[in-house]
């Protein structure tokens, strides 16, 4: 069983999973929504988990520097919830401090363009965010 990543935003939701031995994380694709609008699609990040035999799905929280819930961590919480009553896989939450800056700057390294960063930023964020849960649970 293979574990699945997600950067939740109010626009795009990065997805990424896990090989099937849970050591490396690769980034998937990234889902477009509307959080304003009540798109968050489920459906896709649902067809997404049942193609790669997904049992757990870690979900970025967006603390504050302070360790405090803001209102996009909050968010996701909320996202996590409502995707945890349509899906039969265990919800998880990750501390995802910083994880879209380190991406920025990893592809900042790679001396990737702002336009193609723009495009997989939420990808490489949800890569980000499960390669630290999967790395917290092997030592």
């Amino acid at each position: 069983m293979k574990i699945m990543g997600l950067d939740v935003g109010s626009k795009t939701i990065g997805v990424a999973v896990s090989d099937a031995l849970g050591w490396t994380a690769q980034g998937i694709e990234t889902v477009k929504i509307n959080e304003a609008a009540g798109q968050f699609g489920f459906k896709r990040i649902i067809e997404i988990a049942e193609e790669h035999d997904v049992s757990k799905i870690v979900i970025g929280l967006p603390k504050n520097m302070n360790n405090s819930l803001g209102p996009r961590a909050e968010a996701s919480q909320r996202y996590g919830d409502m995707l945890g009553r349509r899906i039969d896989a265990e919800i998880v939450y990750w501390d995802e401090r910083l994880s879209t800056m380190a991406a920025e700057r990893v592809l900042l390294e790679a001396d990737m363009s702002r336009g193609k960063r723009k495009k997989v930023i939420d990808k490489m964020a949800a890569v980000m965010i499960l390669q630290g849960y999967l790395d917290s649970n092997t030592k």
